[in-house]
């Protein structure tokens, strides 16, 4: 397994980030992983000890795995020295992707893994992935989980609102080459509802309501409590504060400053969600409520049929830095076979529709 770095080209903004794919063929799916406020996509690829890397886990699972440095990190810190709000990001990410999946094979469709903030990015994607309204599409990926972005919404498929095959003409995967798998079709602008398939989010480190008062958030001057960042130091590996360090980046201003309107943005967000949503609490989780109470209004606001809760004993905030990364991505790449699977069941009884 060779993890290698890469380069994408987001509408004139370049997005770095790291790569591993499967060495047996081509991947079931692509792992997006996106790094929280102040990380870099090598949060995702930690070698303090064997196992811990989620590129090298997801790699020999058979998927693709692209963690990217989100932007106003890495590479496009240059272009965007102040960042992008949620709404700029998903955008961007939407264009890089666009690109990545013209040269790569990306399987069944794309599972989105974020960590804290990147997980407000991977809301975002998702909610443009169904937003408008059934068939819309308008991020560019299909929009319940077909590719085709023709589905009938959260009922079209058992649980999961996967959308109809998509049929023969523009954009429905009939041309040669790694984007020519069934329902992706990317052309020059990937316009609504084409694109490769949006199969699910797991997002962990993020909440609807802050565990913390104004004073003690990273703002573009501080990084806030950075104790809440890593919780009970046990959670960790020796040397693993060390290296993390070495993953740390600025938070760009406009993300920084937009942070404290998360639980007013989130609803609305929310709302346009229709792909399954798996939500992990770290046990020493410091940041973010996620009491019973708290958890219901999480969990409330999403349009999806599908929405997990799940914790991770003997982890902080930063769990893919920490001894329960491994068991915490074998968790999320197991809610990824799920909605595979799922898919798969539901192959069957569109065959029928389509042939009626």
């Amino acid at each position: 397994m060779t993890v290698q770095e890469v380069l994408l080209d987001a509408g004139g903004v370049p997005l770095s980030g790291l790569l591993a794919e499967p060495a047996g063929g081509p991947p079931r799916a692509l792992v997006l992983a996106l790094h929280g406020g102040g990380m870099r996509a090598g949060y995702f690829d930690s070698r303090v000890v064997p196992g811990l890397s989620l590129l090298e886990l997801g790699s020999r699972l058979g998927y693709a795995v692209l963690a990217l440095d989100r932007p106003g990190y890495g590479a496009s810190a240059a272009a965007l020295p102040d960042g992008l709000p949620v709404s700029g990001q998903a955008r961007t990410v939407r264009a890089a992707l666009a690109g990545f999946a013209r040269e790569h094979a990306v399987g069944a469709g794309v599972f989105v893994l974020a960590h804290s903030n990147g997980g407000k990015l991977a809301l975002a994607l998702a909610a443009d992935a169904s937003g408008g309204g059934p068939g819309s599409g308008s991020f560019g990926f299909g929009s319940f989980g077909s590719g085709s972005g023709s589905g009938s919404g959260p009922s079209s498929g058992p649980g999961f609102g996967f959308g109809s095959d998509p049929g023969p003409g523009p954009g429905s995967g009939s041309g040669s080459g790694p984007s020519s798998g069934p329902g992706f079709g990317f052309g020059s602008d990937p316009g609504p509802g084409s694109g490769p398939a949006l199969l699910g989010l797991d997002v962990s480190g993020i909440g609807s309501r802050f565990a913390v008062g104004p004073e003690l958030m990273p703002g573009p001057d501080t990084a806030g409590d950075w104790r809440r960042h890593w919780g009970a130091l046990r959670c960790y590996p020796p040397d693993a504060l060390r290296r993390g360090q070495e993953l740390l980046a600025r938070v760009p201003d406009t993300e920084a400053l937009e942070g404290p309107r998360w639980p007013e943005l989130y609803p609305a967000i929310a709302a346009r969600v229709r792909v399954p949503v798996r939500f992990t609490f770290a046990e020493q989780e410091r940041w973010w409520r996620h009491d019973e109470e708290a958890v219901a209004a999480l969990t409330a606001p999403l349009a999806s049929a599908v929405v997990r809760v799940d914790r991770q004993p003997d982890a902080g905030h930063n769990i893919s830095l920490g001894w329960a990364a491994r068991t915490y991505h074998l968790r999320a790449l197991g809610f990824l076979e799920e909605c595979l699977l799922a898919r798969d069941a539901a192959a069957p009884s569109r065959a029928r529709a389509a042939a009626a």
